[in-house]
């Protein structure tokens, strides 16, 4: 049973925004999965779209898969490295900073053909 992944690092969007789209998609057919994110008005939905899409396209590479056969096996978001590698600071109350924090992600997607 063979895996095709695709992955997208460094996204530009917070971890926490883009997991409810991975948990959407985990264990659901690639063609119910595009159905439901192409119907999935959030910015996380987006991105995993077209990173479904580019592990599909590796899977037809092959020529002894099925495409309408494959399922999402594994989907998953991991927190990238902060922008420019560090919080940048605005002013807050009191003479104080607060950080700006602009986090990236590493968004991975794994689909794999069904046994017959």
């Amino acid at each position: 049973m063979m895996q095709y992944r695709a992955s997208h690092r460094y996204a530009r969007i917070s971890p926490t925004k883009a997991r409810p789209a991975a948990d959407l998609i985990r264990g659901l057919s690639v063609s119910r999965a595009l159905d439901l994110l192409d119907h999935t008005p959030t910015r996380g939905a987006s991105f995993f779209i077209k990173v479904l899409r580019s592990a599909v396209a590796n899977a037809a590479q092959n020529d002894s898969v099925d495409v309408n056969t494959l399922f999402v096996s594994d989907a998953r978001v991991d927190g990238g490295p902060l922008l420019g590698g560090r919080a940048r600071f605005r002013p807050g109350p009191m003479g104080r900073a607060m950080p700006i924090r602009k986090r990236t992600s590493h968004i991975k997607v794994s689909v794999t053909q069904k046994e017959a």
